[in-house]
């Protein structure tokens, strides 16, 4: 089976964002969501370190390390870029001023529940950085995140088992496998990679699954 490549996640993930948006890319995959974007759609990247019209990531040779995202990754400024404190930057997340954000997880809940900051591991480092806030600041909130784990399991859950970041806050959820929407019903798959058939990804989700593919 030939899963979607993470570059192939984020030009789906950038298929859906529509034009004028205002968007936070979280820390990890979503960040390369920013190479993908329509070049006919003005969308307005925003980091929570600061930065408003944030651009793609720089070519090799060309990077400004004076210039990074919150992954402390370099970015690129479009024209018109804006540059200010971390503090205003969190009053844009928390005031509601973001259209979507898109987060990285370790579990999404079929009731949207979001757990992405720590594993409960005694050894991990707890790292929620401002996800709590992009979560329930943003008016959608997308996950792209590998389906299972590399021991097999299943990110999409019933209940989650980590530490939560927000409840009931996630929309819609891209993996190498499939996209899917959550509402009141649980989880909708709206589609599966070519090579999967619906039943196989109901087994490897391990959760009820409701087909809503267009017929």
């Amino acid at each position: 089976m030939q899963k979607r490549t993470r570059e192939e996640m984020a030009a789906r993930v950038a298929r859906d964002i529509p034009d004028g948006s205002y968007v936070n890319l979280g820390i990890g995959l979503p960040t390369l969501v920013a190479n993908f974007l329509p070049t006919d759609r003005e969308i307005v990247l925003h980091s929570e370190n600061g930065i408003l019209g944030m651009g793609p990531a720089p070519v090799r040779g060309a990077e400004d390390y004076d210039l990074t995202n919150a992954s402390k990754k370099p970015v690129t400024a479009l024209a018109g870029a804006a540059f200010f404190h971390q503090a205003d930057s969190f009053a844009m997340m928390r005031g509601g001023h973001l259209d979507i954000c898109v987060l990285g997880a370790f579990q999404v809940s079929e009731k949207g529940d979001l757990a992405n900051w720590h594993t409960g591991a005694p050894d991990a480092i707890p790292a929620v950085g401002g996800a709590m806030d992009l979560a329930i600041g943003a008016k959608k909130t997308f996950v792209m995140m590998e389906h299972l784990t590399k021991d097999g399991q299943s990110k999409l859950v019933a209940l989650c088992s980590y530490p939560l970041t927000g409840r009931s806050c996630v929309a819609r959820v891209y993996t190498d496998l499939a996209v899917v929407d959550i509402d009141a019903e649980g989880f909708s798959v709206i589609e599966v990679i070519p090579e999967l058939d619906f039943a196989e990804l109901v087994r490897l989700s391990g959760v009820a699954l409701r087909d809503a593919r267009p017929a």
